[in-house]
């Protein structure tokens, strides 16, 4: 109620630094603890306990400032990033759009951040604290050998990582995308698997949800051939469904309520296509409980949510949680894990 009436104010600022101003204000807040195993909502996922399913998707905390501040708000993890190994200012501004009246975001921002060994040692200060925090690893833009770029990430996170999640699905990076080809997918996942080592943390792959079967048969096999933890499913889109807003014709990755549509297509996809033999977590255009209840039952384990968190306000997270308990016992589930690809079965 308290987001609905400073909503308009936060409008009248650039998306950008809106979006710094509520890093600076979360900073300055007391830290409350993370949730509470959920019983209905607790699942085992990739080696690791969740409390719950609802997660905040890379993008927002993207140099780790604030990751146990966003446990408080009752997000079961958060992973923060991209980060790629030297920092980088990122594409010129502006490169945040609000789509208001379609409820989306549009970005190119370029994985701006502060670089690796920043966060880690921001990460390492306060790994005392409870609380999953997943890291997303990128590449610098200007590298002239990405895939060391993921190997050198990996092996620069991984002890303060609870999982790591390899982006290369992100659309403002030009030629990220070409590392979801067979061949440079293989090499890719070879490389950093060397990097984690026997002991590290799960890894995860991040793609996008503009692929063709074929590309999504690929990274399926590749992914099971790699033993990969899991999959995330999906990043932004550079598809434009009819939008009503005056930044539609803004380049970069299209998120929020216009996604939602395609990012379910796409996981249910990929269910398909590994048998449900690796793990799945959705992310894109979740606003509701009703649609992490649809990504879960299209057979995501775990949900991301983002965007959504600029139209919503912070309590998204725990109003999804509450929404889900209703529909989970509605349906007569004993825990979200039963309700996992219900739909595909």
């Amino acid at each position: 109620m308290l987001y609905s009436l400073l909503r308009p104010l936060v409008f009248t600022l650039d998306a950008e630094r809106a979006h710094r101003l509520s890093i600076a204000a979360l900073k300055l807040l007391p830290v409350a603890a993370p949730p509470a195993p959920d019983p209905l909502l607790s699942t085992r996922f990739a080696g690791i306990t969740f409390p719950n399913p609802v997660g905040l998707a890379a993008g927002y905390d993207k140099d780790g400032e604030v990751p146990h501040a966003m446990l408080g708000l009752g997000f079961g993890f958060t992973e923060l990033g991209t980060l790629t190994p030297l920092p980088q200012a990122g594409n010129p501004k502006p490169r945040l759009f609000r789509l208001v009246e379609d409820e989306a975001v549009i970005n190119r921002m370029g994985f701006n951040n502060g670089g690796q060994e920043a966060a880690r040692e921001r990460l390492k200060r306060v790994a005392h604290r409870p609380g999953i925090v997943g890291v997303n690893i990128g590449a610098n833009k200007d590298s002239t050998d990405r895939i060391a770029d993921y190997a050198k990430g990996v092996a620069a996170m991984k002890e303060v990582a609870t999982y790591l999640a390899i982006n290369i699905s992100s659309p403002n990076t030009p030629g990220l995308r070409a590392l979801q080809d067979a061949g440079a997918l293989e090499a890719l996942l070879d490389a950093v698997t060397a990097a984690r080592g026997s002991d590290g943390p799960p890894i995860f792959l991040k793609v996008a949800p503009d692929l063709e079967p074929a590309d999504i048969d690929d990274i399926a096999r590749i992914a099971a051939d790699k033993a990969l933890d899991a999959l995330i499913v999906s990043n932004t889109t550079i598809t434009r469904p009819a939008l009503a807003s005056r930044h539609a014709g803004e380049t970069g990755g299209l998120s929020g309520a216009p996604l939602r549509d395609l990012a379910q297509q796409r996981l249910a996809d990929f269910r398909k296509a590994t048998g449900g033999t690796i793990p799945l977590i959705g992310t894109g255009g979740i606003a509701t409980a009703e649609d992490a209840y649809a990504r879960i039952r299209a057979g995501a384990s775990l949900i991301q949510i983002y965007s959504a968190m600029v139209y919503e306000g912070p309590g998204l997270a725990r109003r999804i949680s509450k929404g889900l308990k209703a529909l989970l016992r509605r349906d007569g589930f004993a825990n979200v894990a039963d309700a996992v690809g219900t739909d595909t079965r």
